[in-house]
């Protein structure tokens, strides 16, 4: 790596924490960030993730997890985020709960689901651009939060790395779909096997390249 492109981490790092300061300032130490992965995809579930970081912790190359586009630098900042993290809850709403509750409540649904495996209750807890129903405690909604907030940009990758690992046991399962390669999101290449194979128990009935096929075969 770079001397330049070290800096750069440094640089994303410090105004993430940054926007965190006044929070701190505050007292707040058990400060917790929220972000889902995997809206998007027509097959899969989509997964939350609720992080807790020390004051201290300054992970360096941590960002929204969009902007990471290798998966091995994604895995690596998990790991180190896992090892660091005061407390870390991750929940997720399956395809059919998806189906029946459309994907928008079912993100919601998650995100609680998240908070509520803790291991330690926040003082405050930031999200991804919405509010959290059903948690009993003062939350702030931030709009491009996971790109703004270094709790918010932890709970990202967590969220995002633990469904990509998720859809890889999946492809296993359901074989022939490439789940391993496109972790269930609307690729060309996706799309035509789902035109030859017709969808498997994985895929979200309630989208609309999904619902336009007349059979839909369910997997045990």
């Amino acid at each position: 790596m770079t001397t330049t492109a070290r800096r750069k981490k440094r640089a994303a790092v410090y105004g993430l924490r940054r926007r965190e300061k006044p929070y701190r300032e505050r007292g707040i130490r058990l400060l917790a960030g929220v972000d889902e992965a995997g809206v998007s995809p027509l097959a899969g579930p989509v997964v939350a993730a609720a992080v807790i970081m020390p004051p201290e912790s300054s992970i360096r190359g941590v960002d929204d997890s969009k902007k990471i586009l290798n998966p091995q630098t994604r895995d690596e900042l998990a790991r180190q985020i896992l090892a660091e993290a005061v407390a870390v809850g991750v929940g997720l709403s399956r395809p059919r709960e998806i189906d029946r509750i459309n994907i928008y409540q079912a993100s919601l649904v998650s995100m609680a689901r998240a908070v509520r495996r803790l291991r330690e209750r926040p003082e405050l807890v930031l999200v991804d651009a919405r509010k959290v129903p059903g948690i009993d405690m003062p939350q702030e909604a931030h709009v491009g939060g996971d790109g703004k907030f270094y709790q918010i940009a932890c709970a990202s990758l967590i969220a995002k790395t633990f469904r990509d690992a998720l859809m890889r046991r999946m492809d296993a399962r359901y074989p022939g779909y490439g789940f391993a390669d496109h972790k269930g999101y609307p690729t060309p290449e996706h799309c035509r096997l789902l035109r030859e194979l017709g969808p498997c128990w994985l895929h979200r009935r309630g989208y609309r390249r999904v619902a336009e096929l007349n059979q839909v075969e369910m997997f045990e």
